[in-house]
């Protein structure tokens, strides 16, 4: 099994820019929801340089492409992320309020000149019409 590894389209996240759902390559359709593939080697090697824009070679890669090992570490990894969420039954610690602000306890404003008429003399912008 040494000349397999282990491949899988990157979690959907469109903020980091990993919008790929699909991808088929060599008749192995790749499904984003289905998780890992084990593949052998020129196919992983291929699909390590797979980006997710095609076109653009600086868009994220689309693939993780690991050793099973490294696939098992990623795994771990993403399952503690995900238990990041508190429940009720937790011990949690009291979160302090911020104390309110109103506009009577800020800093009085600076006197400034009331804008002359000189101001208003310049030449005025149009809109801009439509093309």
């Amino acid at each position: 099994m040494t000349d397999t590894l282990l491949v899988r389209l990157k979690p959907y996240d469109p903020r980091r820019g990993h919008v790929l759902r699909r991808y088929t390559y060599a008749g192995i359709k790749f499904q984003e929801e289905r998780g890992w593939y084990r593949v052998e080697r020129p196919v992983a090697e291929y699909l390590r340089a797979v980006r997710e824009v095609p076109s653009d070679r600086y868009a994220p890669l689309a693939f993780d492409v690991c050793t099973e090992a490294e696939a098992k570490a990623l795994d771990a990894g993403e399952s503690e992320a995900a238990k990041v969420k508190r429940s009720a039954t937790d011990d949690l610690k009291v979160v302090p309020a911020r104390t309110a602000v109103t506009t009577e306890d800020l800093p009085p404003k600076p006197n400034t000149p009331p804008p002359s008429s000189k101001d208003d003399d310049g030449p005025k912008r149009g809109k801009r019409e439509r093309e």
